[in-house]
């Protein structure tokens, strides 16, 4: 018997994909952002009950990114700030 895990992600276009691998970063759908495993606001959500039926999880930033997931400004500060940023720049529709 072969049982070789499989870990459910979101690919870059948004939709999931079943991967070898397990996703590096979670993230929230409602709030469509993304950060390290460790982060300690989303572990407090996640403690609180409310944002485990939200969460999605991603090979890597670019994956995110391309999904449309911002950084999370708590455990990554410094993705956040070029993030914020570069919307800053962008004109508005």
């Amino acid at each position: 018997m072969n049982l070789k895990a499989s870990w459910s992600l979101i690919g870059p276009d948004g939709s999931p994909v079943q991967s070898d691998v397990p996703g590096a970063l979670g993230g929230h759908r409602g709030g469509r952002l993304y950060g390290r495993l460790d982060c300690r606001s989303a572990l407090a959500a996640i403690a609180a009950g409310g944002y485990v039926r939200q969460r999605v999880f991603f090979l890597n930033q670019e994956a995110a990114i391309a999904a449309g997931y911002r950084p999370c400004a708590v455990c990554l500060p410094q993705a956040y700030a070029a993030w914020k940023k570069a919307a800053a720049s962008r004109p508005e529709p």
